[in-house]
């Protein structure tokens, strides 16, 4: 039988406003491999805000119940023609229990357990999603952990994974501070492997050094180019992964990897043959990534996503990065929510508005069943 499920939808009209809004539709019975999850829990990530709502004005939005209105800036405009007039369903990740299975054997196996999984558009009552993706729950692991066991646990573990194929042997991490940083802080001092993190006020310096980080960086300071340089020198991390994006974070990070690189060697005026990497993989910055030539030649930024690096693993790679974040949701890759919503409080002024800030520390849970 079909069942009808509230969705959230973000949609970009061509004439620069961007509307939110929550519409129903028929979710079909799932057949093959797939299953229907009633969804119980969903985190509302920064990458998540960034499809819904992007760099739009919020605060200049037209707030009703279950909709939202507000103008995209016009210089935002051309790179988003992708989208014009097309809804996206938003929502990365959640967990819920299976109400109905396909006939394969792999459906089959999951109906009637409580299953994490990352189909796309799970803010939503009931969502489709594939058997082979989705994790079935141990008894005593919470729906809530559960929902938020892919984006930031999988992108961690991600993170290790590419500096060790890659022949890096530390690891530089701007907005550590976050949910993510934090279970990155945990992950490299279990594995053993240095880390620099970056954060942007005091008080986050002092929370990472609560659960054990060694090396903290202040970039609202004065002194941060001097003790970043010095951080990079003592853990010899040469490969950053930057949540910032925009802005001239990632060539700061890689002036201050050149300095320590180049400290020792005579002048040339091609500076280091040490390679030195940034991987962008967020943007809390909209703005262009600015990159000034102080870093030499041997240099590269790139690009970074938990999906394209898991489609790039083989089986086996998968099931080990999967095992490696089912071990930890409850010590290593923990989430913490600040505040549970309902699927209809999003479209509150003051929700959305204190959702979209993205403060650090301070995410929401979306619990679409109440």
């Amino acid at each position: 039988m079909t069942r009808s499920s509230r969705n959230i939808v973000s949609t970009l009209r061509a004439d620069g406003k961007l509307v939110v809004e929550l519409v129903e539709s028929e979710v079909p019975d799932p057949t093959g491999r797939e299953i229907l999850v009633r969804v119980e829990a969903a985190p509302i990530n920064p990458s998540d805000l960034n499809l819904m709502f992007g760099p739009v004005n919020l605060a200049a939005g037209e707030f009703s119940p279950g909709r939202i209105v507000a103008p995209m800036p016009e210089e935002a405009m051309p790179s988003l023609a992708g989208r014009y007039d097309l809804p996206m369903p938003i929502g990365s990740e959640g967990a819920g229990t299976v109400i109905a299975a396909g006939d394969a054997p792999e459906a089959q196996a999951l109906l009637g357990k409580r299953v994490a999984c990352r189909p796309g558009g799970i803010y939503a009552d009931y969502r489709i999603a594939d058997a082979r993706l989705a994790m079935p729950l141990p008894e005593d692991l919470p729906t809530e952990l559960a929902a938020a066991s892919f984006v930031n646990p999988t992108t961690t573990v991600g993170f290790v994974e590419t500096m060790r194929k890659e022949g890096f042997t530390g690891l530089i991490h701007t907005a550590a501070a976050s949910n993510l940083g934090q279970m990155l802080v945990k992950l490299c001092a279990e594995e053993g492997i240095p880390l620099v993190n970056i954060v942007r006020k005091a008080e986050h310096v002092e929370l990472l050094k609560g659960i054990g980080a060694e090396h903290v960086v202040d970039s609202s300071r004065d002194d941060f180019r001097e003790k970043l340089i010095a951080a990079i020198d003592a853990t010899g991390a040469r490969l950053a992964f930057d949540a910032i994006g925009g802005g001239t974070m990632a060539s700061d990070l890689l002036s201050a990897m050149e300095a320590v690189c180049a400290k020792d060697l005579p002048y040339s005026r091609y500076g280091s043959s040490e390679r030195k990497k940034v991987y962008v993989y967020g943007t809390l910055d909209f703005g262009p990534t600015i990159i000034h030539r102080n870093a030499g030649f041997t240099w590269e930024v790139a690009g970074w996503l938990v999906t394209p690096f898991l489609m790039s693993l083989t089986s086996e790679e998968i099931s080990r990065v999967q095992e490696r974040v089912l071990r930890g949701l409850k010590t290593t890759f923990v989430s913490s929510f600040k505040r549970r919503i309902d699927i209809n409080q999003l479209f509150d002024r003051d929700v959305a508005l204190a959702c979209n800030a993205k403060a650090t520390g301070e995410k929401f849970l979306l619990t679409p069943s109440g």
